[in-house]
């Protein structure tokens, strides 16, 4: 197995074995020693592919520190998650995207990075203040469940997409 970095700052060049999980640990524990310091935001990105069958899963997280609370916030994505019954860790079929929600003076803002996606892709639903994000297009499927500062309703919601950046305006 190997891991493919993209978080921008790799020469895109690949990572094998023990070692280039090691290095990827170290980088991490300096960069949240940078987020630390500064108050920063991080976010990091990855996929592994396998050999054998054609799995694909998708990984990150975004740590958030700083943002009116005194604890750091560690908020995962992608398609690879720990199965509850048996422990083991699955690649799932549909994605979760990195999200992130920005309350503004007249509604919510609510930005989900869902590549290859376009706006037609995309259904929203709204149920009290929980809005559900559904899109897929081709073999690409995302969902992701947002809780809402304040419940919207549906016909006060927008959904614009550009170049798989879907952004959901949620008016008040």
């Amino acid at each position: 197995m190997s891991k493919k970095r993209t978080d921008g700052n790799s020469s895109g060049g690949f990572e094998s074995g023990a070692g280039g999980i090691l290095k990827g640990l170290g980088e991490l524990i300096e960069k949240l020693g940078h987020l630390a310091e500064t108050g920063e935001q991080l976010s990091q990105t990855g996929e592994l592919t396998g050999s054998g069958k054609d799995v694909k899963g998708i990984y990150g997280f975004t740590v958030k520190v700083g943002l009116g609370g005194d604890k750091p916030r560690v908020e995962p994505f992608g398609n690879i998650r720990q199965d509850r019954e048996s422990g083991r860790t699955v690649v799932q079929e549909v994605r979760e995207p990195a999200v992130d929600i920005f309350e503004e003076d007249d509604h919510v803002l609510v930005v989900a990075e869902m590549p290859g996606i376009a706006a037609a892709d995309v259904q929203i639903t709204v149920e009290g203040d929980v809005l559900t994000i559904v899109a897929e297009h081709g073999d690409k499927k995302y969902r992701k469940e947002v809780l809402l500062p304040a419940s919207s309703a549906p016909e006060k919601i927008q959904v614009t997409c550009n170049n798989g950046v879907v952004e959901i305006r949620c008016g008040n």
